[in-house]
């Protein structure tokens, strides 16, 4: 194992334990948002109302001390309220730049489906290109851009499902679920004194290292080992979802590549330097099922893209 590979999993340690005085629970969320920093991508968190999608992206930003702005979502809310405007300046004689809240390092995007598709795709230019495009002018924003986009469940009323372009720009969908009966135990007791999570946050919770710093280590993934025959078993799972039938559109090479990606980030987390399959079946469900798209007969009968994946798994061999 390398010193920069040995490094980092030190890094992501403490990392861990940081969010730990914050977040209760919530392992597998955190597992994939950590993912989603190794591998310099962007994540949508699904989940009810009050199970701290927020708090977890406002805990990474503090441990990352990097810039953070949140974007509450809403019917009403138009692109230019996203990447901001140009204004005529009586001072200068000129128009100047008004930059709305996508200028920044983390991006929260909260409640992202409650907006209309409009206003969702301002977001696309930023997310894959890292760029803005205001009145014909184009303005860099961080390399590290990371944008962090929570919705409620598709269902609930007042919601727009995301476009299909916007969906495959996320690396994961993460489900977030109800926390265990002890968690919130222990979230209740902390209520009753000064240890509630927000509390905590802005009192006890410190930067582990910068987002350049980070930046710099997790470049050691490329020294993770990837089998050959690993890589064929990920891409047959990928085309597999195009030919089944049970699904009207399957996943695309961007797909391929996020597996590749968050695979190796997932060996990372369990302290080692090498892929197993374990790995990209750990990962196909959070990268693969919010790119589905199911057959409307299969719909109807209440069957879940995450059902047909988990028969998918079943069905392609397993490399030795």
């Amino acid at each position: 194992m390398t010193q920069d590979l040995e490094q980092l999993q030190c890094v992501l340690a403490q990392v861990r334990t940081e969010i730990g005085k914050v977040i209760i629970g919530q392992a597998e969320p955190l597992r994939y948002s950590l993912i989603t920093l190794l591998t310099g991508q962007h994540t949508l968190l699904e989940g009810v109302p009050g199970i701290a999608k927020t708090l977890l992206v406002r805990t990474l930003a503090r441990v990352f001390s990097c810039p953070f702005a949140r974007i509450q979502f809403t019917p009403d809310l138009m692109p230019a309220d996203i990447t901001g405007t140009t204004i005529f300046s009586l001072q200068r004689n000129e128009f100047t730049l008004v930059p709305g809240p996508i200028f920044t390092v983390f991006l929260l995007a909260d409640e992202i489906n409650r907006a209309p598709a409009k206003t969702q795709s301002a977001l696309l230019e930023a997310m894959q290109e890292r760029t803005v495009t205001i009145d014909r002018e184009t303005h860099r924003l961080s390399p590290n851009f990371t944008v962090f986009a929570t919705q409620n469940p598709i269902e609930f009323e007042g919601t727009y499902p995301l476009p299909e372009a916007q969906k495959d720009r996320f690396l994961m969908r993460v489900s977030i679920g109800w926390p265990e009966r002890d968690q919130e135990l222990t979230l209740a007791g902390r209520m009753l004194g000064d240890s509630a999570p927000e509390q905590v946050l802005e009192r006890d919770v410190h930067s582990v290292v910068s987002l350049e710093d980070f930046s710099r280590l997790r470049r050691s993934l490329e020294d993770v080992a990837f089998r050959p025959e690993l890589l064929e078993y990920l891409v047959d799972l990928v085309r597999k979802t195009r030919t089944h039938e049970n699904i009207l559109s399957g996943a695309g090479p961007r797909a391929t590549q996020a597996i590749v990606l968050a695979s190796r980030a997932y060996a990372v987390l369990e302290t080692r330097d090498f892929v197993t399959p374990d790995d990209i079946r750990a990962v196909a469900g959070p990268v693969l099922e919010h790119r589905l798209t199911l057959r409307p007969e299969v719909e109807v009968e209440g069957v879940t893209p995450g059902e047909i994946l988990t028969n998918i798994l079943r069905e392609v061999p397993v490399p030795r």
